[in-house]
């Protein structure tokens, strides 16, 4: 059994689920659901504590489709919510997220469970950032909405643990080697992910060539310049994926021109 692996870092979690049910609001734990291992570790420990709750997914229009089908097919009860508005269609009038100023999140990912005890799955091995937040925290945006992260103290391997000692159904892509899963072309993923994500998924990466030279377009037309400094959409593409500073994106094209040039001469 499970218990016999790590049972005080389960028994512990279970316990925090049973302390922590809001039982005086009637409803239960809202608990997010995004559809990665650590969330299915949730959703699965939240039915091993009996504990009442309702499983919602917010749909950012550019997970992975791996990941739809996955949700779809493996967990039907899961509640999907839908932004009045896609990314790549907020991308062409608000401007593209950056990793100091991630929009993204805020609007697609962080609007549900208002006034509820949210149960999410982060952990603080997951980054030095994550490593700083509390097992149960107020949101700072409502203060009657709060959140319980109930494998906080869990490692990686903890959750492979679970996750195959109780059989549970995950999303292929880890198999493939993914170490996370969420946004296609993420501000903070790391250039090799995104030329990963461009060679698997050619349809979305048009789209958002697509998207960026409306940006283009839409800033000219309203005299602004502040995307000027790339030649079209495919080039602002290009500087998104490279991770690369726009000082350093336009070194790295002028040295490729230059070459090109003595190239011809020869």
């Amino acid at each position: 059994m499970l218990n016999d692996l790590f049972g005080s870092k389960v028994d512990a979690s279970i316990e925090r689920l049973r302390g922590y049910e809001p039982l005086t609001q009637g409803k239960g734990f809202y608990l997010a659901f995004s559809g990665g291992k650590d969330s299915c570790v949730i959703l699965a420990l939240a039915r091993m504590a009996g504990v009442k709750f309702d499983a919602h997914y917010s749909m950012t229009t550019i997970d992975p489709p791996e990941l739809y089908h996955f949700i779809r097919n493996e967990h039907p009860d899961v509640i999907w919510h839908r932004p009045e508005t896609t990314f790549l269609q907020t991308v062409t009038t608000k401007g593209m997220p950056t990793r100091m100023g991630r929009w993204c999140c805020e609007y697609l990912k962080e609007g549900g469970g208002d006034g509820r005890m949210v149960l999410t799955g982060v952990r603080w091995a997951e980054s030095a950032k994550r490593a700083k937040r509390k097992m149960t925290e107020t949101c700072y945006r409502d203060s009657g909405k709060q959140y319980l992260h109930p494998i906080i103290d869990w490692s990686e391997s903890d959750v492979w643990e679970f996750i195959r000692s109780n059989n549970i159904k995950y999303c292929s892509l880890y198999d493939e080697g993914k170490k996370r899963l969420g946004c296609l072309f993420c501000p903070n993923a790391s250039a090799k992910a995104k030329a990963w994500e461009v060679e698997r998924y050619p349809k979305f990466a048009a789209a958002f060539v697509k998207a960026f030279q409306k940006l283009k377009d839409n800033r000219t037309a309203a005299g602004k310049t502040s995307c000027d400094r790339w030649e079209d959409g495919q080039d602002m593409f290009d500087w998104w994926v490279s991770n690369k500073s726009c000082s350093e994106f336009d070194k790295d094209k002028a040295v490729s021109i230059f070459e090109d040039v003595e190239i011809e001469n020869d």
